[in-house]
C-alpha cells in the first residue's frame, strides 16, 4: 500500500468512470498515492452536441464511481472548471509527481484540450502517462494490419480493481454539479437508462445469460431492439464498462448472436479510429466534392427533429428516441437517411439534433456514421432507406407507430404507413418520400460521375476502409448502385452506433 513518503499520481478520469480494467488507475497505485480527480468543464457542456440527458447519465455514473472509490479508501474528487486551472491548483497545493488517464479520442474541442494539457505538463516537468482504452490506435497512416492489433489489445488482461487506496486528509470530494449548476437547457428523457457501472454490470449479466439468444433476429425492429439488444452503449460511451471486459466477457457465448454481437464490438473501435485518424471529419464531408451541397433548411430540420414529417414510422422512431436517448442502430440510420436524402439537410445540422439524443453519443462513430448514411464517405454504397418500406417491414401492424404517434390511433392498418393515401383531408408529408429519394439519387450520381471524384474517393478508401468489410479494390469504378434499406449483411459491416 503506499504511505505519505511516496510522490502523489494524480489519476484523471474522463469517459472511463470504472475501477475494474482501469490501467492508469492500477499503474498510478504501483507508484505512490493516487489522487482520482474527474474535472466538469462547463465549456465542454455549452456545445452543441451537449445535453442534459447526457450529463445526468454522467453524474450517475460519477456519484457510483466516487463510492466504490470511497469503499477502496479515497473517494472521487470533483473539481469545476477548466482543466489547465484545476490541474495548475492541484500542482501548486498537493505536488503532482505524474498525470495518468486513459486515451481519449473525442471531439475537436477535446482535442485541443488534450494538447494544452500536454503542452502544460511539458513546462512543469511532469510526466503524462496516456494509456490506451480501445483499438484505436494514435498516429495511424494506413489500415494495414488493424484488424489484428485491436484483437491483440482486446485479448490483454484485464487490469484488476486496486484492493485499497491510501485516504488523501484535508481535501473535500467536491459536489457532482446538477443540470441546473450547468446551465442545461431542459431535456426530459423519462425512459433513459441510469449511469454507473452497476448498472451496467446488470445490463452485461441479462443480456449474456438471457437476451443474446434473441439478438440476432430481433436488432432490427424497434418492436424488438428495446428488449433484445444489448443496450450497453452509454455504458461502454462513459466508460463504466470497458469495451476489453464486455469482449471477454462474451467470448464464451456462441450462436449467431454472440458472433454478431462481438462484430459490433470491432466496428465499435473501427469508426472511432476514422476520427481519430482525421479529426476533421466531425465537421468536414469526407469527400471534398461533396461539401456545401445541401443548404439549411430550418423549417424541415425543425420538423424532422420533433418527429412532425408526416412520415408515420420517421415521426415515431424520433419521438421514441426523445423518449429513450436510445435507438436501435437501424433506426438511427433511417432517421439519418431521411434527413440527408429526402429532406436534403445538412449532416451536421441533423447529426447535431441526434448527438444532443444520443445518451451513447460517441464522436468517433456518430460522425463517421452521418456521413456514411448521408453519402458523404464516397467508399459506401449509397444507402437511401425508404421510410414506408422500413415501416412495412418492421412494424407492419402499427404497434410501434401507434404507441408513439397516438393521433393515427384511429388509422386502419391498410393506409396507416401513408394516412394521407386513405384520406383526401389527411396532411401530406412535408415532402413525397418517393419523388425526394429519387431527386437525392440524381443529385447525387451527378456527383460521383464528375472528372477527378473517384481518384480521391481511392485516397480516403486508403485511408479509412476496413480490410476486414471486403471493400472494393482501388482503382475500380463504381457502378450506380443504390440500396433502398440496407440488407442484413450491410447492417452487420456499417453497424458502429448501436452495441
Amino acid at each position: 500500500m503506499p504511505d505519505h513518503d511516496r510522490p502523489l499520481q494524480l489519476v484523471w478520469f474522463k469517459r472511463d468512470l470504472r475501477t475494474v480494467d482501469h490501467w492508469p488507475l492500477f499503474e498510478a497505485l504501483q507508484q505512490g498515492p493516487v489522487l482520482p480527480l474527474y474535472i466538469v468543464e462547463p465549456e465542454f457542456w455549452r456545445q452543441p452536441d451537449a445535453s442534459a440527458r447526457q450529463w445526468a447519465f454522467c453524474a450517475e455514473a460519477l456519484a457510483d464511481l466516487r463510492q466504490r472509490l470511497e469503499q477502496l479508501g479515497q473517494p472521487l474528487v470533483v473539481r469545476v472548471g477548466d482543466a489547465i486551472s484545476v490541474l495548475e491548483r492541484a500542482r501548486q497545493r498537493l505536488g503532482m509527481a505524474a498525470l495518468w488517464s486513459h486515451e481519449e479520442t473525442g471531439h475537436a474541442l477535446s482535442y485541443a484540450r488534450d494538447r494544452r494539457v500536454a503542452a502544460w505538463a511539458r513546462e512543469h516537468g511532469i510526466p503524462w502517462r496516456e494509456i490506451p482504452q480501445f483499438g484505436v490506435i494514435r498516429g495511424l497512416r494506413r489500415r494495414q494490419g488493424w484488424a489484428q492489433h485491436w484483437e491483440t489489445r482486446m485479448r490483454a488482461e484485464l487490469a484488476p480493481e486496486p484492493q485499497s487506496l491510501l485516504r488523501l486528509d484535508g481535501l473535500a470530494p467536491g459536489a457532482i454539479p446538477t443540470s441546473a449548476d450547468l446551465q442545461l437547457r431542459s431535456d426530459p428523457c423519462p425512459h433513459r437508462q441510469i449511469g454507473g457501472r452497476r448498472e451496467g454490470q446488470q445490463t452485461l449479466d441479462t443480456f449474456l445469460r438471457r437476451r443474446v439468444n434473441r439478438y440476432a433476429g430481433g436488432i432490427s425492429s424497434p418492436l424488438t431492439a428495446f428488449e433484445v439488444c444489448s443496450r450497453l452503449s452509454p455504458y461502454l460511451t462513459w466508460g463504466c464498462l470497458s469495451l476489453r471486459e464486455v469482449v471477454q466477457a462474451s467470448a464464451p457465448i456462441q450462436g449467431r448472436g454472440g458472433r454478431q454481437f462481438r462484430s459490433r464490438l470491432h466496428w465499435h473501435c473501427h469508426f472511432i479510429q476514422k476520427l481519430e485518424s482525421e479529426p476533421a471529419i466531425e465537421f468536414q464531408d469526407f469527400h471534398p466534392f461533396m461539401r456545401g451541397i445541401r443548404p439549411s433548411h430550418p423549417e424541415r430540420l425543425q420538423a424532422w427533429a420533433e418527429g412532425r414529417t408526416g412520415l408515420p414510422f420517421v415521426d415515431a422512431c424520433m419521438r421514441a428516441l426523445i423518449a429513450h436517448g436510445w435507438l436501435n442502430f437501424r433506426m438511427r440510420a433511417m432517421l439519418m437517411s431521411v434527413a440527408s436524402y429526402h429532406l436534403w439537410l445538412p449532416w451536421r445540422e441533423s447529426g447535431l439534433h441526434l448527438a444532443r439524443l444520443f445518451v451513447d453519443y460517441e464522436p468517433g462513430i456518430h460522425w463517421s456514421q452521418c456521413q456514411m448514411q448521408s453519402g458523404s464517405t464516397s467508399i459506401n454504397t449509397i444507402r437511401i432507406y425508404n421510410p414506408i418500406k422500413q415501416g412495412l417491414d418492421h412494424d407492419p401492424h402499427g404497434v410501434f407507430i401507434r404507441r408513439w404517434c397516438p393521433e393515427l390511433a384511429g388509422v386502419p392498418d391498410v393506409v396507416l404507413h401513408e394516412p394521407w393515401r386513405g384520406h383526401p383531408d389527411h396532411p401530406r408529408p412535408i415532402v413525397d418520400p418517393k419523388v425526394a429519394a429519387r431527386e437525392a439519387r440524381d443529385r447525387i450520381w451527378e456527383i460521383r460521375r464528375a472528372s477527378g471524384f473517384d481518384q480521391l474517393a481511392d485516397a480516403i478508401q486508403e485511408r479509412h476502409g476496413s480490410r476486414r468489410a471486403g471493400l472494393r479494390p482501388l482503382g475500380k469504378r463504381r457502378s450506380r448502385r443504390t440500396l433502398e434499406g440496407a440488407g442484413a449483411q450491410q447492417l452487420t459491416l456499417d453497424l458502429g452506433a448501436e452495441i
